[in-house]
């Protein structure tokens, strides 16, 4: 398998900031909906987004696509 070029690269790290966003989307809407405050849903979204960020590029980087 030939090495992915420096656009291929970048899209697999758009693709993962895309998907993270969408867990960090969900764990607001969990979050608020258990009666939390808004504060607490964006400090629980931002920590959904950097685990769920961290493991794909990891995930990549074990892939050798990154």
């Amino acid at each position: 398998m030939p090495d992915p070029t420096f656009r291929d690269k970048a899209l697999l790290v758009v693709i993962c900031a895309l998907v993270s966003m969408i867990v960090a989307t969900d764990a607001a809407i969990l979050t608020r909906t258990t009666g939390a405050s808004t504060a607490e849903a964006i400090l629980s979204a931002g920590g959904a987004f950097a685990v769920s960020m961290g493991l794909s590029l990891t995930t990549l980087d074990a892939l050798g696509l990154v």
